[in-house]
């Protein structure tokens, strides 16, 4: 899991920090030869929820986490008088990875986010009032419930938030991987899936895998990607292979069907999001009983 969690990873973000003046610029972004690219455009909302496509592709509803990146998101039927939702990863949750089988629900959260504008400076501070959803089981999610709504969020700060497409990822599709923790685009297309990628002792379902273009590092992890043919959210960046390891942390391998196992150094991965919207319904409130949710629900206490 691509994260600036561990100690050698911490090391390489503040010597880099230090290089460049400041923390989170592209110029902290380790040196490499692919260039980062513009992302997909976002939708505004109108009264009534309806998504109008931008044309100019930006930073737009990109947020910068303490420890990853992530997204202001809106389902499809969202309309702009709910409150808004902050998109990352399930390990990216301020509490901790949650384990294999655990699933989080309308936990307490205070955590706050900077939201990026167009040209990935701030255009605010968004802050949530709890976790709607986190899991690393067979995906790798969190959901922060805002304390504002997006017409108010929009009010203040001009930004709509992303939309979460509702159909399954494309093999071939261009995408765009838009980390706002590093202010930086990774741009290439889906290479395929995967039927399962385990990582330690996660795993997941369906993965979308990249082509090799898209390098990601640590601080990427929760960015939204982008398909570049609908400005919408397709996947969410979640892991690498680094070392060519087999099944550990930080170096996850594809299990096919018959449980046969591949390991593709250097091929980084996403979680396909098109499963979430039909878990929220009216008002933007989970719920993993609604027709259609697949996503994983809290395991039931056992009876005594």
């Amino acid at each position: 899991m691509r994260k600036p969690l561990l100690a050698t990873l911490i090391s390489v973000v503040l010597g880099a920090a230090a290089l460049a003046g400041t923390t989170g610029t592209a110029a902290a972004a380790p040196a490499r030869p692919d260039t980062a690219a513009p992302a997909a455009a976002t939708a505004a909302l109108t009264p009534a929820g309806t998504p109008v496509p931008v044309a100019a592709a930006s930073f737009a509803g990109t947020v910068a986490l303490s420890n990853c990146s992530g997204s202001l998101v809106r389902m499809p039927n969202s309309q702009a008088s709910d409150p808004g939702l902050v998109m990352t990863n399930g390990h990216c949750l301020e509490t901790g990875f949650p384990s294999a089988g655990q699933v989080i629900t309308n936990q307490s959260s205070t955590r706050s986010f900077t939201l990026l504008n167009a040209s990935a400076g701030t255009a605010g501070t968004l802050k949530a009032n709890k976790v709607a959803y986190a899991t690393m089981t067979d995906t790798d999610v969190t959901l922060y419930q805002l304390t504002k709504t997006y017409a108010q969020i929009q009010q203040s700060t001009g930004i709509a938030p992303l939309t979460l497409s509702a159909t399954h990822p494309v093999q071939g599709h261009a995408i765009n991987v838009v980390s706002g923790y590093w202010k930086r685009v990774y741009s290439c297309s889906v290479d395929g899936f995967a039927y399962r990628l385990k990582e330690d002792q996660w795993t997941w379902k369906d993965a979308v895998r990249y082509t090799p273009q898209c390098q990601v590092i640590g601080g990427t992890s929760g960015s939204p990607v982008i398909d570049t043919s609908t400005g919408r959210i397709t996947a969410i960046n979640n892991t690498i292979n680094e070392s060519g390891e087999s099944c550990t942390l930080d170096n996850p391998c594809e299990v096919n069907e018959q449980g046969a196992v591949t390991i593709r150094k250097g091929t980084g991965y996403a979680q396909e999001t098109y499963g979430i919207p039909a878990c929220f319904t009216t008002g933007n409130k989970l719920n993993l009983s609604a027709t259609g949710c697949t996503l994983p629900k809290p395991a039931t206490a056992p009876a005594h």
